[in-house]
């Protein structure tokens, strides 16, 4: 027997589920305790952030938490493992295309014009010191680690949980999920581009599946629509071949490095992620739907 909650953080819905009910409470709140030191640490929308203190010191090395440490790290890792189209150095363009605060807030305001796009500094360009602890970026750029930071934490969180409390766990974090221990009966997941959309079933025992898409987090400015995927080639929101990217792998982060990949450079991603093998799910602009690697064939359209 199972048991879930759900709940709203970073604009997302979050939802854990256990097979151990009487652990669920306990659980939900190591996980709303995790999920608010990885804000402090890396959120683009808090001046107090770690993260938002190393990018208004561009230039400089910074003293930051193993916790900041671990997640550049990952972000790092991502973009050589996605040839760069992973770059946590887009957020200078992030901002100029307009995305300069909460996705909410973001939406509800006047449409503005898109800035220039921003050149992107490029991740081999980011100093981590791991061990002293020491960041920097170069002038003139700024860190977002969106693409990542949300998958590390679920695949963090279903790991701590699963091990503590014996059981078996799903997290969920908007599009990031990762399972976790060993399930009696595999979890039964909707895959869709948007919550509450239609979607395909698929089981998941174990690994990560993340879903990334231009078409949920998007505004309205004079010439358009703008989102928050960049495409690091030309520092604008991507235009790439496919609007949204579902993909499975042995962790959130992962998939999730993939996913993001394919959505911010489209056919460039596709030969790193077939010789990874991950299963994708991918949808084009006409809604056309390509299933690569050993998706479970499906018989319901997005």
């Amino acid at each position: 027997m199972s048991a879930s909650r759900t709940w709203t953080a970073w604009s997302c819905t979050v939802r854990l589920t256990v097979d151990d009910p009487a652990v669920l409470g306990a659980a939900c709140g190591e996980l709303k305790a995790l999920m608010d030191r990885v804000d402090k640490a890396a959120s683009r929308f808090r001046a107090d952030s770690e993260l938002s203190i190393v990018n208004s010191r561009a230039g400089a090395l910074v003293p930051v938490s193993r916790l900041l440490v671990d997640l550049v790290d990952v972000s790092l890792v991502a973009a050589s493992v996605s040839g760069g189209a992973v770059d946590p150095t887009v957020g200078a363009a992030v901002i100029a295309a307009g995305y300069s605060e909460d996705i909410e807030a973001v939406c509800r305001r006047f449409p503005e014009p898109p800035a220039d796009p921003e050149p992107i500094s490029g991740w081999q360009h980011v100093q981590l010191n791991r061990k002293l602890a020491l960041l920097g970026v170069p002038k003139d750029c700024a860190l977002d680690l969106g693409a990542t930071a949300k998958a590390w934490t679920a695949d963090r969180a279903a790991l701590v949980l699963s091990k503590r409390y014996g059981c078996a766990v799903l997290v969920e974090i908007g599009g990031d999920l990762r399972a976790a221990g060993d399930p009696v009966q595999p979890w039964v997941i909707t895959v869709a581009e948007r919550a509450g959309d239609p979607g395909v079933l698929v089981t998941l025992a174990h690994g990560g599946l993340t879903t990334s898409t231009r078409t949920v987090r998007r505004w309205q400015t004079p010439t358009g629509y703008a989102h928050h995927l960049i495409d690091p080639r030309t520092g604008k929101p991507a235009e790439g071949r496919w609007r949204t990217a579902s993909v499975w792998a042995p962790t959130a982060v992962r998939a999730n490095t993939f996913s993001t990949a394919l959505v911010a450079t489209g056919e460039a991603a596709l030969g790193r992620l077939t010789l990874a093998g991950h299963p994708a799910r991918l949808i084009d602009d006409d809604g056309e739907v390509t299933e690569l690697s050993g998706w479970p064939a499906s018989s319901v359209a997005a």
